[in-house]
C-alpha cells in the first residue's frame, strides 16, 4: 500500500516568536520533503511519527520528539495516524539549542505546555499568559535530554517491507534467511544491506522495536502480560527483564510515573472540538480533552506570543521519568 502525500497550508507567515500547528494525519500519509527558514520540532501528541532529516529515517514516540534546526530538509509522516504538533521557533527564540537534527525526550510538563499553546492560539494575548506558556516551552526545551539514540527506519525498498511488517507483528521472529526468501535475496545481502543502512542487525533492530512497542503499548490499554505476549515474549518475566534492562526501571513503574499523561491523552470529555478552542477558552483540562478530538482533516494554526527566557536546570537523568 502506497503513501499518499500531505501539502503544508501555503503562504503561512514566519514564527513571531512561535507558531504551533495542530493536524491529525491519517495513516499512511506523510509531508513531502521540505525545509523552512526557521527551527521546527516534530511532534505528535498520539501516535508515531517517522521522521526522515539528513540522509536517516527515524520512528517517535508521543515522549520524543525531533528538533530540525533552520534550513534542513526533512520529510514526516505516520503508518498508523497521528496526532501531529508542530512546533515553529524563530532562530532569536532557539538561539543555544542544538544547531544539528537531535531527538529529545518529552517531559509531561513538555506535552501538556504544547496542547496549551495549540489550544490558546489566536486568541490574543491580552494578559500575557500567552507569552508565559511560550517561554515555558522554550525553557522545557532547553531542559529537555537529548536521546542517544531512537529507532532508525529505512527509507524506502525491501527494507521498508520488512520493517513495516514487524512493526504490525513485532513477535514475527523470522530472521535474515527467512526474510531474504521473502523478499528475494539471500540472507546474507539482507543483513550486509540492513546492517548498512540502518547502522545495526537485524536482531539489534528488532530488540529496539519491542521496546519501542513496549512504550506505546503500555501508554494505551494493553497491561504487563498482554504487552509482553503481544511483543512476542516467552514469558512476562523475560519481558520485565529485557525492559528493565533498557529503561532502568520495571514495567509496572513506568506505568505509575506515566499513567496521569496517559490518562489525560485519552480522555474524551469534550463533545464539540471547536466549540472549546478559541471561544470562551475553557479549563485546561477540557481544552486538552477537546484537542484530542479533532479528526481527520482537522488542521489549525496559531501564532504564539512570547520571549525567549531560558532557565538553567539540570536534565532529568533517569529514562523512566
Amino acid at each position: 500500500m502506497l503513501w499518499e502525500t500531505i501539502e503544508a497550508p501555503p503562504g503561512l507567515p514566519p514564527p513571531l516568536p512561535m507558531t504551533i500547528r495542530a493536524q491529525f494525519i491519517p495513516a499512511r500519509h506523510h509531508f513531502r520533503e521540505h525545509a523552512h527558514d526557521w527551527n521546527q520540532v516534530v511532534y505528535a501528541i498520539s501516535g508515531v511519527l517517522t521522521v526522515a532529516v539528513e540522509g536517516r529515517s527515524f520512528v517517535i514516540s508521543p515522549e520524543q520528539a525531533m528538533w530540525v534546526p533552520t534550513g534542513l530538509r526533512h520529510r514526516a509522516g505516520t503508518l498508523l495516524g497521528a496526532e501531529f504538533r508542530s512546533l515553529w521557533i524563530s532562530d532569536e527564540t532557539g538561539a543555544g539549542l542544538p544547531e544539528g537534527p537531535t531527538a529529545f525526550g518529552v517531559s509531561p510538563l513538555l506535552q501538556a505546555l504544547i496542547v496549551e499553546a495549540a489550544a490558546i492560539g489566536g486568541q490574543g494575548d491580552p494578559d500575557g499568559y500567552a507569552s508565559r506558556v511560550t517561554g515555558l516551552i522554550i525553557d522545557q526545551l532547553r531542559r529537555a535530554q537529548p536521546l542517544p539514540a531512537v529507532l532508525p527506519w529505512p527509507r524506502a525498498g525491501a527494507l521498508g517491507k520488512l520493517c513495516e511488517a514487524l512493526y504490525a507483528d513485532p513477535a514475527d521472529s523470522r530472521g535474515p534467511v527467512k526474510w531474504g526468501q521473502e523478499l528475494g535475496m539471500s540472507g546474507r545481502t539482507l543483513a550486509r544491506h540492513f546492517q548498512a543502512e540502518l547502522g545495526m542487525s537485524l536482531r539489534t533492530w528488532r530488540r529496539q522495536l519491542r521496546l519501542f512497542k513496549a512504550i506505546e503499548l503500555l501508554g494505551g490499554s494493553l497491561d504487563v502480560t498482554q504487552t509482553a505476549m503481544e511483543l512476542g515474549y516467552g514469558s512476562t518475566s523475560a519481558f520485565i527483564y529485557a525492559f528493565r534492562t533498557e529503561m532502568g526501571c520495571s514495567p509496572q513503574v513506568y506505568i505509575r510515573r506515566h499513567g496521569a499523561g496517559r490518562a489525560a491523552r485519552t480522555s474524551s470529555g469534550a463533545a464539540d472540538w471547536s466549540a472549546n478552542v478559541g471561544t470562551d477558552g475553557g479549563s485546561a483540562h477540557d481544552r486538552f480533552a477537546a484537542l484530542r478530538m479533532a479528526r481527520a482533516g482537522d488542521d489549525i494554526t496559531a501564532q504564539c506570543f512570547g520571549q525567549d527566557r531560558s532557565i538553567p536546570g539540570r536534565r532529568r537523568m533517569n529514562r523512566c521519568h
